[in-house]
C-alpha cells in the first residue's frame, strides 16, 4: 500500500510541482535539472529541491532536503531533513525540521507536496515559539537583523554555488 501511495504522488509531483519546491527519486545528474526525480532506485527514499523564497534571507538558494518513507507510510509521517546547512531556529545543525505535521499533527491525507509547502512556508515564517534551536530562536524575537543577516550569509555559504 505504501508503494502504490508513493508511486502516485511522485506522478502527481512530475505532472504539478509545488512552486519553488521539487521531490523525487535521484536516478541521475538530469533529474537535478527537472526538480523531480528515488535515491538508488529505492522509493521509499526521496531527496527534494527546496529553492529559497523570495519574501526571505533563504532567498537565492537551493537547500536540498532527504525524504524517507516508513513501510506504514501514509499512517505515519516521512522523516524528512535538511542536507544542506541552513540557519534557522526549526531547522538544527543535523537537518532536523521541527514542524507539527512531520510529528503528531500527520495525517494520512497530507501528501509530500503538502510537506514541502509547509517547508517553505516555514522558511518564511520561523516558529520561534516552538524552536529547535533555542539560541536562533532568541535571536530572531531579540535582533531580527543579525538573525537575516547570519541567514542570509549561511545561504550565501552553504546553498548557492
Amino acid at each position: 500500500m505504501a508503494l502504490k501511495r508513493i508511486n502516485t504522488e511522485l506522478k502527481d509531483l512530475q505532472k504539478d510541482p509545488p512552486a519553488s519546491c521539487s521531490a523525487g527519486m535521484v536516478l541521475s545528474f538530469n533529474c537535478y535539472r527537472t526538480f523531480v526525480c528515488p535515491v538508488a532506485n529505492d522509493m521509499f527514499h526521496w531527496q527534494a529541491t527546496i529553492m529559497g523564497p523570495v519574501d526571505s534571507p533563504f532567498v537565492g538558494g537551493v537547500f536540498i532536503v532527504s525524504i524517507h518513507f516508513p513501510p506504514d507510510y501514509p499512517f505515519k509521517p516521512p522523516k524528512v531533513s535538511f542536507r544542506t546547512k541552513v540557519f534557522h531556529p526549526n531547522i538544527n545543525s543535523n537537518g532536523s525540521i521541527c514542524l507539527d505535521i512531520l510529528k503528531e499533527q500527520w495525517s494520512a491525507a497530507l501528501t509530500i507536496s503538502k510537506v514541502l509547502l509547509s517547508i517553505c512556508s516555514l522558511l518564511t515564517d520561523p516558529n520561534p515559539d516552538d524552536p529547535l534551536v533555542p539560541e536562533i530562536a532568541q535571536m530572531y524575537k531579540t535582533n531580527r537583523a543579525k538573525y537575516e543577516a547570519t541567514a542570509r550569509s549561511w545561504t550565501e555559504k552553504y546553498a548557492m554555488g
